[in-house]
């Protein structure tokens, strides 16, 4: 809903300096269904969000490469797990819908509450980047899919 849209990209202009979630939202939703979700209140607004998508073949190292786009919780609404559930849906939808072999995103390295966040989930940062638009050290993190 086009309602949902705007509630997505007010969460996310709160916690993070991206300007394009709507464009991204609703990239994510329409090129890979079920792999993004929201969190709401009792009240049905949302207070969290995660973007998810599966990358080109010709990007991909080795496998079907998901990748978080984006992940976002109101303040007000941390600490409550919502961010790990989030991500967890959004992995389990990856595996199982596109059969991913492994996830990336990228973080901050100064985000030390996310990077909890990651490692809890099995992710493993395997580089740093410097971004050219500011200055500050990017992690990029990877997390293998396991099948059974």
């Amino acid at each position: 809903q086009v309602h949902d849209l705007i509630q997505i990209q007010a969460c996310g202009l709160r916690n993070l300096p991206d300007t394009d979630v709507m464009q991204s939202w609703m990239s994510c939703i329409v090129s890979w269904s079920g792999i993004s979700a929201v969190a709401e209140d009792s009240e049905g607004r949302i207070v969290g969000y995660v973007l998810a998508r599966i990358k080109d073949a010709a990007d991909s190292e080795g496998g079907i490469h998901g990748h978080i786009r984006s992940i976002s919780v109101l303040r007000s609404h941390r600490r409550r797990g919502l961010a790990r559930k989030l991500m967890s849906l959004s992995l389990r939808a990856m595996q199982d819908t596109y059969r991913a072999t492994h996830v990336t995103l990228h973080v901050r390295k100064s985000n030390v509450g996310a990077r909890a966040l990651y490692a809890g989930l099995g992710f493993t940062c395997v580089k740093v980047k410097e971004r050219h638009c500011e200055s500050l050290q990017v992690l990029r993190c990877w997390f293998s899919l396991k099948y059974t």
